[in-house]
């Protein structure tokens, strides 16, 4: 996605933004240069009239970039993930993921990418919730919501009774379009807008369903230590449900406004999209909340039924927000921003940096600032070398699983039915959302990798006792 955020040196500079994230009285004069941005003004090259060096800096997520394990290059197709690991395909078989799975390229590329996907092609039939984290949509959705019969107007707050009315109802409703006819609404990838007030500029929440996600986990018993507002509201009466835009501080903001797209999901054609953080953002407790989530038909939650083995299976999505909570770097207070924007001199000033990446396309000047007794080619050693080890298990544990689902295909193919593998199906959604949720996150386990590495060990026992229970009821 398009991540548009400022560090606080560069909007103090530029606007004499306060820690409370209004303009200064003595400033006033330099925040009337916003009057032309509106909430309707999507189009990020009219907010680069007034930010040149950010909007410079948004354009550049268009180049040709990519690392060992980050990025498929953005000057032409991203590879097919499919062709390099053969394993995905029998991972996902008969999910649309096993048709096309390609890798990430810059956030330019976020919607032309998405409405290109054999995924959103027949003979899958997918939704506008799509939308949610491909495109700019905050000015859709509220129309939307408007048009559907929410109070107010777009000149209402985002952050106000009406403003989230607004965004509800919208995204419910295009949520529930087919992709086809709710791609029409939206023209830009992640744009300012989704993450600015365009008044002010302090920076903002706009995805609904992290919204409700996160008032989710904050109301859960779930620890919340690396987050003070959420620790302050539940110490509160809880009159009012958590609301970032109205209580996170700046520097939580810095990594909302990356996790509101950053994240896993769930949906499908009998539910709304939303972010499952009932019990808390470690992979186990979203499983466990899945397993606990009724469908309308009373099924449990699944992504789909694996056209091999027959089991019930989950897909992970794009969780960088959640094993980053479980990390060293979100424990010492560090944002997504810190590392994916460092921030830099234009002129007199201190901007974040737009050009939204990998720290390891970069000279490592955002580790500098922390890591001062290490040179930056030992930042980049240790960051390969945690790659490499994370990678290495991930192979392990992914040949685990397909030995796991080769064993119940041929188990069907004996003429074993659905009820007696019960118990090896189990086995395999456990193992293979733990596989999963480590190879669809973005980091390679830098982002936390004692987590990573906890996750696939379970991934690789999980499998074998799949294939014990499996012989076990063999034996009977």
């Amino acid at each position: 996605m398009f991540l548009t955020l400022f560090t606080g040196a560069a909007a103090a500079g530029l606007f004499g933004i306060q820690d409370g994230g209004k303009p200064g009285a003595e400033n006033m004069e330099d925040a009337a240069r916003l009057s032309s941005l509106t909430e309707q003004t999507v189009d990020p090259a009219e907010w680069g009239k007034l930010f040149p060096a950010q909007y410079a800096g948004y354009l550049r997520t268009s180049e040709r970039t990519g690392t060992k394990y980050g990025g498929g290059g953005s000057g032409a197709a991203a590879r097919s993930r499919l062709d390099e690991n053969p394993r995905l395909k029998t991972l996902f078989a008969g999910y649309a993921f096993g048709a096309d799975y390609r890798a990430r390229r810059g956030h330019a590329y976020m919607l032309s990418d998405q409405r290109e996907t054999l995924r959103v092609q027949a003979p899958f039939n997918q939704s506008g919730a799509c939308l949610q984290c491909h495109s700019s949509n905050v000015t859709v959705y509220r129309s939307q919501g408007i048009a559907d019969g929410a109070s107010g107007s777009l000149s209402d707050p985002l952050a106000s009774r009406n403003g989230y009315a607004q965004l509800l109802r919208g995204f419910e409703k295009v949520g529930k379009m087919p992709f086809e006819e709710a791609t029409k609404l939206v023209s830009h990838p992640l744009a300012c807008i989704d993450c600015h007030d365009p008044k002010t500029m302090s920076l903002r929440v706009t995805r609904p369903a992290f919204i409700q996600g996160i008032r989710a986990f904050a109301a859960s018993e779930a620890t919340a230590a690396l987050f003070p507002s959420i620790e302050k509201w539940r110490a509160g009466n809880r009159a009012d449900p958590y609301d970032p835009n109205e209580t996170a501080s700046r520097q939580e903001l810095r990594s909302f406004v990356c996790g509101q797209c950053h994240a896993e999901y769930g949906h499908g054609s009998e539910t709304t999209l939303f972010y499952p953080w009932n019990n808390g953002l470690k992979g186990d407790d979203i499983e466990s909340y899945y397993n606990s989530y009724k469908m309308p038909d009373g099924r449990i939650f699944s992504d789909w039924k694996h056209a091999e083995s027959g089991a019930d299976v989950l897909k992970a999505q794009h969780p960088e927000f959640e094993l980053w909570s479980q990390g060293i770097h979100s424990r010492s207070g560090v944002s997504c921003a810190d590392c994916h924007m460092p921030s830099g001199k234009e002129g007199e000033t201190r901007v974040s940096d737009h050009w939204v990446r990998s720290p390891l396309l970069g000279k490592l000047e955002a580790c500098q600032d922390c890591h001062k007794s290490t040179t930056a080619e030992e930042v980049r050693a240790e960051v390969e070398d945690i790659q490499e080890r994370t990678n290495r298990m991930l192979r392990r544990a992914e040949e685990s699983v397909v030995d796991l689902i080769r064993a119940i295909a041929a188990a069907r193919a004996e003429g074993y039915e659905d009820m007696q593998l019960l118990e090896a199906q189990e086995f395999q959604r456990g193992a293979q959302w733990r596989v999963d949720f480590i190879g669809s996150e973005n980091s390679m386990g830098v982002h936390a990798s004692g987590e990573a590495f906890r996750m696939l060990t379970e991934a690789i026992d999980l499998a074998a006792r799949g294939r014990t229970a499996l012989y076990n009821m063999q034996l009977r």
